[in-house]
């Protein structure tokens, strides 16, 4: 697949002395759902004004559709949009005029059907002659993204999208972005609600301070760095685990009446071994009444890569 984006040892060192990035390389795919993942302060924000022109780097470089963002930006930041993370939006306006102000800026010409069909998909037509400070936190949230597609981007930046808005304002947003991906746009979205993630990327990225730490497709990652955990309800309590269980990552839990499996890390065959397991109970005359397992979720891997970072 074609890249769109391609930074190369991306540093950003701010006049304190803080590094808010460290070498960054990244490649975007034509296409995709890149998720961006990490704690506060790991350089999210900053990586994301480096694109699109609000953070001077250090050093390194941005190309974005072939162009140089350092001597060709204009053409390239054209095709970009952003939706920032903070409400900085002019209050006072209109919907609709707001929304046709940002298509001005990057000196397209007025296209009110094109508002019109921004506004519609976004929910936002019957709101259109409201000024914006009427507005709820989440119909708020959906004029920055309105005003991030009205010049047509092919390039999306969502920083925080669904930050402050409720379960249901955020499944719409969700399928906002779904469909924005089925108009061929690409998008890169940073989240603190992983599961957001897990839903929708097709490929993660994980930065903490300011460095990258792993970049996968996401099935991959959670093939590699997932585990199966299994509890298994016994018929009657152990006092040890005999030694054909004891060859399997298990342990006694509830007074000898459960046993806990924890495994199949790195190889996504965990489930395979917990019916291995299941076959051992049985072959050593020990019944059990039920089973409950469960594979990793991303964030569970997200939190075992960076520890207490990651819920800092």
């Amino acid at each position: 697949m074609d890249a769109i984006l391609e930074i190369e040892g991306l540093t950003k060192v701010y006049a304190g002395g803080l590094k808010a990035l460290d070498d960054v390389d990244l490649t975007i795919r034509k296409g995709e759902i890149f998720a961006l993942l990490g704690p506060n302060g790991a350089g999210k924000t900053t990586l994301i004004g480096a694109v699109c022109g609000l953070v001077r780097p250090t050093s390194g470089s941005i190309r974005a559709f072939g162009h140089d963002l350092a001597t060709d930006w204009r053409e390239a930041r054209r095709r970009i949009g952003l939706v920032p993370q903070e409400l900085s939006t002019d209050m006072f306006e209109p919907v609709r005029r707001a929304v046709a102000y940002s298509r001005g800026l990057f000196g397209l010409a007025p296209d009110p059907a094109r508002i019109e069909q921004i506004l519609k998909s976004l929910s936002l037509w019957d709101k259109r002659d409201e000024r914006i400070m009427a507005l709820s936190g989440g119909m708020k949230r959906r004029v920055l993204i309105a005003k991030a597609l009205a010049h047509e981007p092919d390039l999306l930046f969502l920083d925080e999208p669904t930050a402050g808005v409720d379960v249901e304002l955020r499944k719409g947003m969700w399928a906002i972005i779904d469909e924005m991906r089925a108009r061929g746009v690409t998008i890169i979205l940073t989240t603190h609600y992983i599961e957001e993630a897990e839903e929708m990327a097709d490929r993660v990225g994980v930065i903490n301070r300011g460095e990258i730490v792993m970049v996968d497709e996401k099935a991959a990652m959670m093939a590699r760095l997932g585990r199966t955990e299994a509890h298994i309800a016994l018929g009657r309590p152990l006092t040890e685990i005999p030694p054909a269980i004891a060859r399997f990552p298990v342990e006694l839990e509830k007074d000898g009446t459960s046993l806990c499996y924890r495994g199949g890390d790195g190889t996504g065959k965990g489930k395979e071994e917990v019916a291995e397991l299941t076959k051992a109970l049985l072959a050593e005359g020990i019944d059990y009444i039920g089973i409950d397992i469960r594979d990793s979720s991303l964030e569970d891997i997200f939190v075992s890569l960076l520890g207490e970072e990651a819920v800092a």
